[in-house]
């Protein structure tokens, strides 16, 4: 992914104001350049609406013998659903997560020196859809593309080993899982795993496209006028969360409006993206989510985005059905510069 997607980021720099967070530490109120308008009918912070108090992202046990059934009809009704068993150890989650609360807990000049740069892809700073937003969020993020060593050295030069190796150990548990998901996709969709290699995968040295992304929601002073990640979709084939105990994720359900992920103790939350919603044709949906923030407690996630080599090119696949191709095909590459260009209406682009 580095090699390729890399090329991506340098030929759609952000200005340093995109790339540079707050320093949240620093204010008690909440500045109008965070003011977010309400643009639903929903308010940002924790709802009472009884109509969404009925609806749950359906939760599902890795080791049910029906999961691909169960997989595929989450995938089609919310393109979201909450994973247990994964076989993830809690101990390394934990870990993970202490590393990044002790990577946020630095004060802010501390962190400047890990900034990512304006053509960069990893480091320390704001997330990369916030160009397409007129106001900023409450969020500051870190990026992790292979090794953690450069950026983390910059942090803690005599004590960086702890926090590169939780990453690395992470990241490779997140590889091996994200690989029997896909399986478990390709199983639901009915495509056997030799089309997808044989049509999608391009031969090479990196197995995968990967990314790690550390988000920060510090406490917020006005929660309910603030927004911690815009509404967006996630690019590749699907993302694995994993989410601190304090609520914020949400997934917009069609027709009944933003439902709240819950924290449930050893589940991971798997996002469908916009690679895998082309390779199902659209049977799967990509989702649209964001995070919202509060008041007491700071929140933190991990998000792990796979998909396929970034030379490969993704095909609409029916499985044994015969269907006509909502699709284009379109590389890993192509379709990160298209979202880099034009966020969420990139995928529209594609539709014949």
């Amino acid at each position: 992914m580095a090699s390729t997607l890399s090329q991506v980021y340098m030929d759609n720099p952000l200005p340093l104001n995109h790339i540079i967070p707050l320093d949240f530490d620093s204010v008690h109120s909440l500045p109008e350049s965070h003011v977010w308008p309400h643009f639903d009918d929903l308010s940002f912070g924790t709802y009472s609406d009884n109509q969404t108090q009925n609806f749950s992202i359906p939760v599902i046990d890795l080791m049910d013998p029906n999961a691909a059934q169960l997989v595929g009809h989450a995938c089609q009704q919310w393109g979201a659903f909450q994973l247990t068993s994964h076989g993830l150890p809690s101990s390394l989650v934990n870990h993970v997560e202490s590393q990044t609360r002790r990577l946020f807990a630095l004060p802010a000049h501390e962190k400047m020196k890990a900034l990512r740069l304006p053509g960069g892809g990893a480091g320390y700073g704001q997330a990369r859809i916030s160009p397409f937003y007129p106001k900023f969020m409450w969020h500051e993020g870190f990026t992790i593309i292979g090794s953690a060593v450069d950026h983390a050295s910059k942090l803690w030069p005599d004590d960086y080993n702890g926090f590169c190796d939780a990453m690395e150990d992470y990241q490779k548990k997140m590889k091996e899982l994200a690989e029997k998901l896909l399986l478990i996709f390709l199983e639901s969709l009915d495509i056997s795993e030799e089309d997808y290699r044989t049509t999608s995968v391009q031969p090479g040295p990196d197995a995968c496209s990967s990314a790690l992304q550390l988000n920060s929601y510090p406490p917020c002073p006005d929660p309910n006028r603030a927004m911690g990640l815009a509404p967006h979709t996630d690019s590749l084939l699907f993302t694995i969360v994993h989410q601190s105990h304090t609520s914020g994720l949400q997934i917009l359900r069609e027709g009944v409006g933003w439902i709240t992920a819950s924290p449930l103790e050893g589940a991971l939350v798997i996002n469908v993206g916009d690679l895998l919603h082309v390779l199902s044709n659209g049977r799967y949906r990509s989702v649209l989510h964001r995070a919202v923030v509060n008041r007491a407690e700071h929140r933190i996630s991990a998000a792990y985005f796979y998909g396929p080599p970034p030379d490969s090119v993704i095909s609409p696949l029916s499985g044994q059905q015969e269907v006509v191709p909502c699709y284009r095909s379109v590389s890993v590459k192509e379709y990160a510069d298209l979202k880099a260009k034009h966020k969420e209406k990139a995928l529209s682009l594609l539709r014949l």
